[in-house]
């Protein structure tokens, strides 16, 4: 750990420590501590800590279904104790591997902030035998488990991670319907094992089919990753090959990602289409690749028989990405409509509206600042507002008048990101994704765990 987050950790776990002593001084030891269930509890805490399921952005282990009948089964206030215990049990193999550093020790206990909420509900307001006339209680209980969790997680985030609040928030959303889920049943364990602590061993078969479901979909998450990457490298060779043929297209092309992605940012365009959208951005003249050499380099106006032939180019890039299938099938769809027009005088399908699809109607208004603020041999690049006249004298009729205002606030924020850097930023976006275990995995939020 660096200093600041070995500074940080240590101080929630001594504050961790204070509470839980405070607890276990002030509050009602309401049963008698029987040591072979606190053991019992402490291990099955520990084995199912050690069984990860992902949900969602998180990966998640089914504490509840423990900590919930413990609340019932030992003296209430010798749960912050023994949370940390399994703890540090649960993170032992890791230490004898060498998968994790000694040092982390310290997160066994600073993760167990989330205990201390239900332990002080359970306390002062709960019968000492779990009823169902006391759900009011358990549903406080649950609340202080998740806003405890929340506060300790955020300022642990925040601290060491520069984690913003509506973020952690986010990750908290996941945990408590996470938790909402599995309290019901760590109750209803609670109530049947209360005198025969042995049933709580029930819930093992659960956690197995947790486990299970997890394990595949992790096979199928991997596989789907190695597809991913096959489009990206896919895209590198079709990008490669396009700067090969044609350095202004190359150069063209990146441009239009930029400006791509500082329009999608302003739109703020789901993430999840965003891939597609950078794609088409950068092979929305993939096609043209197909098409004679003296026509792409001619330094004067295309005559008829010329531009037809030009025009062919999005189908000519759309039979190519066809030919790959998946997700670059879809994108070949966006570049064959990058050049329809709003009024549905564009080409090749004379699509109008939002008939056209979204990531063409951007790249297509993109693609067109960028031309024309770009020297040609055949003419001098305009000025930045020129180009935005130009935009905005054929917005409604050849583009979607959202799509230019959004263009021309990015342009008028500028300065967009220095051309000479574009390629490196574009290999940057299209890098091969990390494998899950390259991604930085926050420590436990309650039940659960990112990563």
């Amino acid at each position: 750990m660096s200093v600041r987050e070995r500074g940080v950790v240590a101080a929630l776990a001594v504050a961790y420590v204070a509470a839980a002593a405070a607890i276990a001084t002030f509050c009602d030891w309401n049963r008698a501590a029987d040591p072979l269930v606190c053991v019992g509890l402490v291990l099955l805490f520990a084995l199912i800590s050690r069984v990860e399921f992902e949900i969602g952005t998180i990966t998640a282990a089914a504490g509840p279904l423990v900590l919930v009948p413990m609340l019932f089964l030992v003296p209430t206030p010798l749960v912050p104790v023994l949370v940390p215990a399994a703890y540090m049990l649960e993170m032992l193999p890791d230490f004898i591997q060498r998968k994790k550093h000694p040092d982390r020790w310290v997160y066994a206990i600073a993760d167990a902030w989330f205990a201390i909420g239900p332990v002080l509900v359970i306390s002062l307001l709960a019968d000492h035998r779990p009823q169902v006339s006391d759900w009011p209680v358990y549903a406080l209980a649950f609340a202080a488990q998740i806003g405890v969790d929340t506060v300790a997680t955020g300022v642990r985030e925040s601290l060491v991670r520069g984690l913003h609040v509506r973020e952690n928030l986010a990750l908290m959303a996941w945990v408590s319907r996470i938790d909402a889920v599995l309290w019901p049943i760590g109750l209803l364990t609670a109530g049947v094992a209360y005198g025969h602590p042995i049933v709580t061993l029930t819930v093992l078969p659960l956690v197995w089919l947790l486990q299970a479901f997890s394990r595949e979909r992790k096979e199928r998450y991997t596989a789907a990753l190695e597809l991913n990457r096959a489009y990206r490298g896919t895209v590198m060779l079709l990008s490669d090959v396009v700067e090969a043929d044609d350095n202004y297209t190359a150069d063209h092309c990146r441009g239009v990602v930029e400006l791509v992605n500082a329009v999608a940012d302003e739109l703020e365009i789901d993430p999840e289409e965003r891939q597609e959208l950078e794609f088409a951005a950068l092979l929305h003249d993939v096609g043209k690749i197909v098409i004679p050499k003296d026509i792409i380099n001619k330094p004067g106006a295309l005559n008829d028989e010329e531009f037809e032939l030009m025009k062919t180019h999005t189908i000519e890039g759309q039979v190519l990405l066809d030919r790959v299938g998946g997700l670059l099938g879809r994108v070949g769809a966006i570049v064959r409509s990058c050049h329809e027009r709003w009024d549905g005088n564009g080409y090749p399908d004379g699509l109008a509206g939002y008939e056209i699809p979204l990531a063409a109607r951007i790249v297509f208004a993109c693609d067109a600042y960028s031309a024309m603020t770009t020297d040609r041999a055949y003419r001098a690049a305009m000025s930045r507002e020129t180009a935005l006249e130009e935009l905005w004298a054929n917005a409604g009729t050849q583009f979607d008048p959202r799509i230019v205002a959004a263009l021309a606030t990015v342009v008028r924020r500028g300065p967009l990101p220095d051309e000479r850097y574009a390629m490196e930023a574009v290999r940057e976006m299209l890098a091969p994704a990390r494998q899950l275990s390259d991604k930085p995995v926050l420590p436990r939020l309650g039940a659960s765990e990112t990563s």
